[in-house]
């Protein structure tokens, strides 16, 4: 199971490295998290730079793609040529937007209809693009989710994996995470959100 988290120069460490470490929180054979962008190197709003582990056309064929969020995800919708690396297709495959990301769903046409949650800064131009936006941090229409805020990335990590390998798996990534003395109402919480999204066994995408 491959889940490409796509991640763009100047993007946000929080959106792409909080949910890079709760998928990975799954130890299952054939389970891969990868970091995918343009280039091979990206870096972040705050300078720390990563090294892409695949394309972005290898982001397409993913089990599971997050688009994750930046300051430059306005120039990113605005790049034909990179735009149209972006062949994604929710009849085949999981997709989540975290922040900025859901601008990039929007244009690719893949919210067409569903309502979805950004962050405060990028609401206006999801709006622009004709998406109702919600005042909550998690949403999800069929295969495709978006949260608002950057630590709502762990809620799309956590709804991939209930997704795909089932609640338990989900309950157990958060629970592993969430601080300590309160680590049930992380889990709680977490669930709470993305519970009603969740069917009771994995769903093959």
């Amino acid at each position: 199971m491959h889940i490409a988290i796509l991640t763009f120069e100047g993007f946000n460490e929080l959106d792409s490295l909080i949910a890079l470490g709760v998928l990975n929180r799954v130890k299952k054979p054939g389970w891969r998290v990868s970091i995918a962008s343009p280039t091979a190197r990206v870096r972040s709003m705050n300078g720390v730079v990563l090294e892409s582990h695949v394309s972005l056309r290898e982001a397409s064929d993913a089990d599971a793609v997050i688009v994750g969020s930046g300051i430059g995800t306005r120039e990113v919708v605005a790049d034909a040529a990179m735009m149209a690396q972006l062949q994604f297709d929710p009849a085949r495959q999981l997709l989540a937007a975290q922040c900025s990301g859901t601008l990039v769903l929007a244009k690719l046409g893949l919210l067409d209809g569903v309502p979805a949650c950004t962050d405060l800064t990028t609401k206006p131009w999801v709006q622009e693009a004709g998406v109702d936006v919600l005042n909550q941090p998690f949403f999800a229409s069929g295969n495709v989710a978006t949260a608002g805020g950057c630590l709502a990335s762990h809620y799309l990590a956590a709804w991939i994996i209930g997704r795909l390998e089932g609640i338990e798996e989900a309950v157990k990534a958060i629970h592993y995470v969430a601080p300590v003395g309160e680590k049930d109402d992380y889990v709680s919480r977490a669930m709470g959100h993305i519970a009603p999204f969740l069917q009771d066994k994995p769903v093959t995408v």
